[in-house]
C-alpha cells in the first residue's frame, strides 16, 4: 500500500504553517515534507511532529537567496563555502527532526558559465554533502526539475540524475523522482519507473497532476495505475504530495480535494 506525505509548503495554505501539521494528521497523513524549515526553530517543528504523530520525511537544504530567484547552490562555482554552511545547517535540522532525507537543489546554471566547471562544481559539492550526511544516516537527494517551471535549472532528466548518482559514487546519494516533472520533460512514466526503481537509486517519489500541478486525480496522468505499479515493484518509501490545490487557499481547499487519497489510506 503506498504511503503518502503531505507537502506543507503547498497544501493547507488556508492556515498558518505551524497549524498545517494538525490539519494533515486530521486528514489521515502520517508523514510530512516541505520546502524549508529554517524560518522556525527546530524544537518547535519537532514538537508539532510529536504532538500529531507525524514523521518528517524530507525537506530542502538552503537554496541561496530564494527571494532573489536562486534555486540552489550546488552547481554554482564560487559559492562552495555558502553551500557547505547550508548543508551543515540542514543536517542539524534533519537530526533534530529525525528526518532521513535532504533534497539538495542543483541550482540555476550561471549565465556564461563554463559547462564543464558547472558540472564539476556540482559533483564535488554533492560528494561533500554526502560525506557530511552519511555518519548521521541521512540521504542526499537530487531532483530533476522541468525547465518550464524552473528555466535554467541544472538538472532536468532522470537519465541525467542517475548518471550523476553513479559518478558521484556515494551510497547515500539518491534520486528524488518527481513524476510531475518527469511527465513534463520525458513522459512514459510507467517505463521510467520500471527502469529506475529496481536499481535502488530512487530515494523518494513525488506527485502532482499534470499540467496544472493540482490534485493528482486532475489532468493527464492516471496515478492509480502508477501507485499499483510502485507497489508491484516493491517501493516501500513515501510518496510526497507536492501539488497546489485547485481551489488555492480557499477554506478547506486541501481537505475537500482529497477524495483521490481515501482509497489508499490504511
Amino acid at each position: 500500500m503506498p504511503r503518502f506525505a503531505a507537502n506543507l509548503s503547498m497544501l493547507y495554505n488556508d492556515v498558518d504553517f505551524l497549524d498545517r501539521f494538525a490539519a494533515a494528521a486530521h486528514d489521515g497523513f502520517r508523514a510530512v515534507e516541505y520546502l524549508f524549515p529554517y524560518a522556525y526553530p527546530a524544537p518547535d517543528l519537532a514538537e508539532r511532529l510529536r504532538a500529531h504523530g507525524l514523521q518528517q520525511v524530507l525537506f530542502n537544504a538552503p537554496p541561496g537567496d530564494w527571494g532573489a530567484g536562486e534555486r540552489g547552490l550546488a552547481c554554482v562555482p564560487g559559492r562552495e563555502a555558502e553551500f557547505q554552511c547550508g548543508i551543515a545547517e540542514a543536517i542539524a535540522y534533519a537530526q533534530a527532526l529525525q528526518c532521513p532525507r535532504i533534497h539538495v537543489m542543483a541550482g540555476l546554471v550561471p549565465q556564461g558559465a563554463d559547462a564543464a566547471a558547472v558540472r564539476a562544481t556540482y559533483i564535488a559539492n554533492v560528494r561533500w554533502a554526502a560525506g557530511l550526511a552519511a555518519p548521521h544516516g541521512i540521504q542526499i537527494l537530487l531532483e530533476p526539475i522541468n525547465g518550464r517551471d524552473m528555466p535554467g535549472f541544472f538538472l532536468n532528466r532522470q537519465d541525467q540524475a542517475h548518471a550523476l548518482v553513479s559518478e558521484i559514487g556515494a551510497a547515500n546519494v539518491k534520486v528524488q523522482m518527481d513524476l510531475y516533472h518527469c511527465q513534463i520533460v520525458e513522459g512514459d512514466l510507467a517505463m521510467k519507473i520500471r527502469q529506475y526503481l529496481p536499481g535502488g537509486h530512487v530515494g523518494h517519489v513525488q506527485i502532482a497532476g499534470v499540467p496544472e500541478r493540482h490534485e493528482p486525480d486532475v489532468g493527464e496522468v492516471h496515478y492509480p495505475y502508477l501507485f499499483q505499479l510502485l507497489d508491484q515493484l516493491g517501493y516501500d518509501g513515501w510518496i510526497g504530495c507536492e501539488y497546489r490545490p485547485a481551489r488555492g487557499a480557499a477554506p478547506h481547499a486541501t481537505s475537500d480535494g482529497l477524495g483521490w487519497l481515501k482509497p489508499w489510506l490504511p
